[in-house]
């Protein structure tokens, strides 16, 4: 049974409206590739391949933090 330590939480994206609507874990250390599920897109309003995209990085002002 894998470790949640081994776990990543990744975001998925419609590749047409590139709106993020989805999230999901996979393990870092077997899947090197992106993952890419078959979702429906609420903004589309059809079913699409959302795939794996990069983490947003957030200003730290946005955090509350100085």
């Amino acid at each position: 049974m894998a470790k949640k330590a081994d776990r990543v939480l990744v975001t998925l994206a419609c590749p047409d409206c590139k709106e993020r609507t989805y999230h999901s874990e996979r393990t870092s250390a077997t899947t090197r590739d992106r993952l890419s599920l078959q979702k429906f897109c609420p903004r589309c309003r059809k079913h699409t391949e959302h795939r794996e995209t990069r983490a947003l990085r957030w200003p730290r002002a946005l955090h509350g933090r100085p």
